[in-house]
């Protein structure tokens, strides 16, 4: 279920997140991480692995891609901040990735 992240639950889970590279934006209540990868096939593959998802759970990432590059901003509109789709969608790009990019 889609709840908006607030108090010890937001807390515990930026927590985790930042620890694995996803910083909350300075202009909005955001969470954006870039990845890279070995090649433009690797970071169209993990767009198409998480547009699965997206399509999944309505719940569509704000995203920039070029060649092996993929800059990622997730936010919930309709809740005015950070969401636990957003969460769940962090922590499952997160397991995408994982062995496959140089994250930054």
């Amino acid at each position: 279920m889609r709840a908006k992240l607030e108090g010890d639950q937001r807390n515990d889970v930026l927590k985790q997140l930042e620890s694995n590279g996803w910083k909350i934006t300075d202009d909005r209540d955001a969470l954006a991480k870039t990845f890279l990868f070995k090649n433009f096939n690797q970071a169209f593959g993990f767009m198409t692995r998480v547009a699965l998802l997206a399509e999944k759970l309505d719940h569509h990432p704000e995203w920039f891609n070029v060649y092996n590059k993929v800059q990622v901003t997730l936010s919930t509109h309709d809740m005015n901040g950070l969401s636990t789709y957003d969460a769940q969608m962090a922590r499952f790009m997160d397991q995408c990735v994982s062995g496959t990019t140089d994250d930054k």
